[in-house]
């Protein structure tokens, strides 16, 4: 096996699909998923204009994201319980927990999602998992 085999570079603009996960002005690209061979891991790259948010979200496996930029909260969508979010900050989610992010004045640039991946997410995509 060479290192090219090894590892990709992926690009996390326009070139990737969206995801439908965004309520207000912003976009959810997914960036590593099971479409460009990712088996373990998935990364989606969300941009949050002042005032969006995400759809609520819930998986069977546990989530991570990185502030890349800006700031927010990441809110549990069920009560009024909620954690400010600054840039450099790190979120884990644990399994089954109900989450949504909510951008601030300035927006929010974040990196992130389940692991491993969760297919419901990529159910709007016509796409062949790489290996299966």
């Amino acid at each position: 096996m060479t290192l090219s085999d090894q590892v990709q570079v992926l690009e996390s603009g326009e070139a990737c699909p969206e995801l439908p996960l965004v309520e207000g002005e912003g976009v959810c690209r997914a960036v590593v998923w099971p479409g460009v061979g990712a088996e373990q891991r998935s990364m989606h790259r969300i941009s949050l204009a002042p005032g969006a948010r995400t759809v609520a979200l819930r998986h069977a496996m546990e989530a991570v994201y990185y502030v890349m930029a800006g700031a927010g909260a990441v809110v549990d969508p069920g009560s009024a319980s909620e954690q400010a979010l600054v840039e450099g900050s790190m979120v884990h989610i644990e399994p089954e927990t109900a989450y949504r992010f909510e951008a601030a004045a300035g927006g929010i640039e974040m990196l992130g999602g389940p692991c491993p991946a969760d297919l419901e997410l990529y159910r709007h995509l016509d796409f062949e998992r790489r290996g299966a």
